[in-house]
C-alpha cells in the first residue's frame, strides 16, 4: 500500500526530471521502442502513455524496457486501467479527473498517480487525501496560466502539472510558475514524425522541449 503523500513524492521526483513529460497517443506496438529511445536521448526520460489506443498496454511494455526512460500510463479512469498499466510495466499513472475508487486502487497497486484537478474545490479534495502533485486538465480550457497563477495564490501547498493546449509556445507562460513543476505535451512527438520514423526529427523535438 503506498500513502497519497508517497505518491505525490515519487510523482514530484518523476516531474522533476525534464520541463516536459511527452504526452503519447501511439497506434502500433512497433515503434514504442524507437519513440522511446528518440525522447529520452533529447532528454525527456518521463513518458505518459494514454490509454486511448487498443496498442497502448502493449505500448507500455515495450517502452518499459528502454534504458532511461521512465514510462506512465495515462487516461486512467477504473480501477481495472490501473492495474493493467501496473502489469504492463507502468511506473506512473496519470488522470483526467480523480475519484475515490481511482485514487484507492493506485494507492493498492502501489502505482504512483498523479491526479487531474480543474478547480480550486477538486484541488483541494486531493490536497486533504494528501496529494500534493496534481495534474492542471484541461489547462487552457480552464483558462490558462493565469487561472493557474490564481489557484496558485490560496493553496500554495500544491504543485501542478498543466496538460492540455499546451505548446512550445505557452509552455514558458506555465514553468514561470512558481506551483508548476513541469508541463504535459504532445508537440514533441509528432503523428507525421512517428509515421515517417523520423526518430532524429523527434530527438530534435525533444532537445528543445528539454531546454529550461
Amino acid at each position: 500500500m503506498m500513502t497519497p503523500q508517497e505518491a505525490s513524492k515519487r510523482a514530484f521526483e518523476i516531474c522533476q526530471m525534464a520541463p516536459v513529460v511527452p504526452v503519447l497517443v501511439v497506434d502500433d506496438a512497433a515503434v514504442a521502442a524507437p519513440l522511446a529511445k528518440a525522447l529520452v536521448a533529447g532528454g525527456l526520460p518521463a513518458l505518459e502513455v494514454t490509454l486511448r489506443t487498443e496498442a497502448a498496454l502493449d505500448v507500455i511494455r515495450e517502452m518499459a524496457g528502454v534504458e532511461g526512460g521512465i514510462v506512465g500510463a495515462g487516461t486512467l479512469i477504473t480501477p481495472q486501467d490501473v492495474q493493467a498499466a501496473k502489469d504492463a510495466g507502468a511506473q506512473f499513472g496519470v488522470s483526467p479527473g480523480a475519484t475515490e475508487r481511482l485514487l484507492a486502487a493506485c494507492e493498492e497497486a502501489e502505482l504512483p498517480l498523479l491526479p487531474g484537478a480543474a478547480t480550486a474545490s477538486e484541488a483541494m479534495v486531493l490536497l486533504e487525501r494528501g496529494y500534493t502533485l496534481q495534474k492542471f486538465f484541461p489547462a487552457e480550457a480552464s483558462g490558462g496560466a493565469a487561472a493557474l497563477k490564481a489557484i496558485g495564490a490560496p493553496i500554495p501547498q500544491v504543485t501542478f502539472c498543466p496538460t492540455g493546449g499546451v505548446t512550445p509556445g505557452n509552455k514558458a507562460d506555465y514553468l514561470s510558475l512558481p506551483n508548476v513543476v513541469c508541463v504535459g505535451g504532445s508537440w514533441v512527438a509528432p503523428k507525421d514524425k512517428v509515421a515517417a520514423g523520423d526518430w532524429n526529427g523527434i530527438e530534435a523535438l525533444a532537445r528543445e522541449a528539454a531546454k529550461p
